[in-house]
């Protein structure tokens, strides 16, 4: 398993050092791993004046899978647009073809208090969302800010989508329902938006492969709305670029912390990136307090998705129950009663159950 580092800014170097501890001890067990270390983000500007340099590129192509902290910092806000680490980030997913992203939103029953809504609402969710990561508005073209012959200045962006992309995310997230609740809720703006009205022609007709899948539509304003009135009705949310960052960060809160939750970025043999589904928080960085938690069950996600080995996913998962059980929290999850415990600690806790 030839796995790529990439820690990158803010928290990133602490939480992923806890995942590469949770790797080693696969290792010791056995698991042959293999791991290398390239920068990404504002680690990639400072190190070589690129978000995504190119030696990280090589070495995430020659990859199996990588495995990503987060970007970002506030320190890099005024470099120009294409400096930014978020650019490493868009980049590296749009080089490695990485167009299907999985977040999982599952409320673990030791956490149902830690949600901002009602236990009886969150209690036993399980929703997996599948954000559409390559297209929509945040690649497409032309785009820009322009001086109007009225000398007014104006930015634009461009939405699209082509066929070949819905139709392969849409096989995805058929598949995933396959697996799963046997429901797959489409989220667009089809009553405002053409491209919109595109994306749902063609999610309608790639369930005619899948006649055993309940598909329903659903407006992404109504969806916000939803997620947060009565999230259990859903099990597998498909949905475009942009609606998707929006609500796959929405779902996460009703899981108590979004360092709770890993996400998987796959192309189309399953080569994966891995990273939680949170930011970079410079606030916190170097004070051992961020919740390793998400990156960890990243890796399971690695290995189920990436190494097709679903027994050593479970057994990562296990272990982060286990420690929940033993009532270890970090501050973002934290409740009275509880065991309070740093980022270093959480990961040593992990290994420790694994």
């Amino acid at each position: 398993m030839k796995i790529a580092v990439l820690p990158g800014d803010g928290i990133g170097p602490e939480i992923v050092a806890q995942a590469v501890k949770v790797l080693e001890a696969l290792r010791g067990d056995g698991l042959k791993i293999e791991l290398e270390y390239a920068h990404l983000g504002g680690a990639g500007y400072d190190a070589a004046g690129d978000p995504f340099p190119p030696a990280t590129e090589k070495l995430a192509l020659a990859a199996d899978a990588v495995l990503l902290g987060a970007v970002g910092g506030y320190q890099y806000d005024n470099l120009p647009r294409p400096m930014r680490p978020e650019q490493g980030l868009l980049r590296i997913r749009k080089g490695l073809g990485l167009f299907a992203n999985l977040r999982p939103a599952l409320v673990y029953p030791e956490l149902v208090n830690a949600s901002s809504l009602k236990p009886e609402l969150v209690s036993g969710l399980d929703i997996m969302i599948l954000r559409e990561l390559t297209g929509d508005i945040y690649f497409g073209q032309p785009r820009g800010i322009r001086t109007m012959d009225n000398g007014e200045r104006q930015g634009f962006d461009t939405m699209l989508y082509s066929e070949s992309e819905i139709r392969r995310v849409a096989h995805v997230g058929f598949q995933i329902a396959l697996k799963r609740g046997k429901k797959l809720c489409s989220v667009d703006k089809a009553n405002v938006l053409d491209t919109s009205m595109f994306w749902r022609e063609i999610v309608i007709d790639v369930a005619k492969d899948y006649p055993v899948i309940e598909l329903s539509h659903m407006y992404v304003d109504n969806a916000a709305m939803q997620l947060v009135r009565a999230p259990k009705q859903f099990d597998v949310i498909l949905t475009g670029n942009i609606f998707g960052d929006i609500l796959s960060d929405e779902a996460s809160m009703l899981t108590g912390s979004i360092g709770m939750l890993p996400s998987a970025s796959l192309d189309a043999h399953n080569k994966g990136l891995y990273e939680p589904c949170h930011g970079s928080a410079p606030d916190i960085a170097g004070k051992d307090i961020a919740n390793p938690l998400a990156t960890i069950l990243s890796v399971a996600m690695m290995m189920r998705y990436t190494f097709a080995r679903e027994d050593i996913a479970q057994r990562i998962e296990a272990a982060v129950r286990k420690v929940l059980q033993q009532g270890l929290r970090t501050g973002d999850i934290y409740e009275a009663g509880m065991q309070k415990v740093g980022c270093t600690a959480m990961g040593d806790a992990v290994v420790a159950a694994l």
